[in-house]
């Protein structure tokens, strides 16, 4: 009996403690020599081809030289009918149309599709300049690209990039970081269409992931970060001891009840 008693008090100890998750810090960009970095050589680096502009994305330009006139007083002629809206202070909003083109002030349809943004931006430059401005300095933003954050991240969602060659480490700064069940040895970036997906995976232990290529985040890229295994451990824990509490407690009551019986 008094095994018994003691076998039972044990098993309700244990499970009340493993139930009790334990707080994983993450242990980032350590000095490794890349040769022992077995995740980030599981598959060549990318080339780095830059993003081309193509139809239904949508172009902010302003002129820096003047900002007055694309932002606030920008001529309406009718044939705005690409224009996406005033983006305020940061510039117009056009929207790029089947046709490959761009409607603009003045210049009216403007072939962009193809191009990179500073090709773009260098067009659009050169044409204001020999019809209209002098000396513009055109700023060209593709403000419609992003990328999906899924998993242990503080912030899960779409983030847009915003600046050409955004890094993995830039990303996930600006999701607000990663979470205390986070996995940084396997972080995996999915590209590509649902035919042929894409897996890279990323290992931020490892201090030559800041320099890594592939870790470049491109338009449409999913991001997913997994729990570590003592994050899954605790929560398979936590799941048996929801199981075996009830269990527990009904063995107690019941062996307190013999008990007093017996006396």
């Amino acid at each position: 009996m008094r095994l018994f008693t003691f076998t039972i008090l044990f098993l309700g100890i244990l499970f009340t403690l493993t139930s009790c998750s334990n707080k994983q810090y993450q242990s980032l960009f350590e000095q490794k020599g890349v040769a022992h970095d077995t995740l980030t050589q599981k598959s060549p680096a990318p080339d780095m081809v830059p993003y081309r502009i193509k139809s239904q994305d949508i172009l902010q330009i302003r002129n820096l030289q003047n900002i007055r006139y694309i932002v606030d007083e920008a001529p309406s002629n009718g044939n705005n009918s690409g224009g996406g809206g005033s983006g305020g202070g940061g510039g117009q909003t056009y929207q790029v149309e089947d046709d490959s083109t761009v409607t603009l002030p003045v210049i009216g349809h403007v072939n962009v599709v193809g191009l990179t943004r500073a090709q773009a931006a260098k067009k659009v430059e050169d044409l204001y300049r020999k019809s209209l401005l002098k000396d513009p300095i055109i700023e060209l933003k593709i403000t419609n690209l992003k990328v999906t954050f899924l998993g242990e991240i503080k912030t899960q969602g779409n983030f847009p990039l915003v600046k050409d060659k955004t890094t993995l480490v830039d990303m996930i700064g600006a999701a607000g970081g990663l979470t205390d069940k986070a996995n940084e040895t396997n972080i995996q970036i999915i590209r590509g269409d649902q035919l042929n997906p894409q897996v890279t995976m990323i290992n931020l232990r490892n201090i030559q992931s800041i320099n890594d290529p592939r870790a470049i985040l491109q338009n449409g890229d999913v991001i997913y970060i997994s729990q570590n295994k003592r994050a899954v451990r605790n929560e398979n824990l936590q799941n048996l001891s929801v199981i075996t509490q009830p269990v527990l407690l009904l063995l107690n009551t019941a062996l307190i009840i013999f008990t007093l019986s017996r006396r």
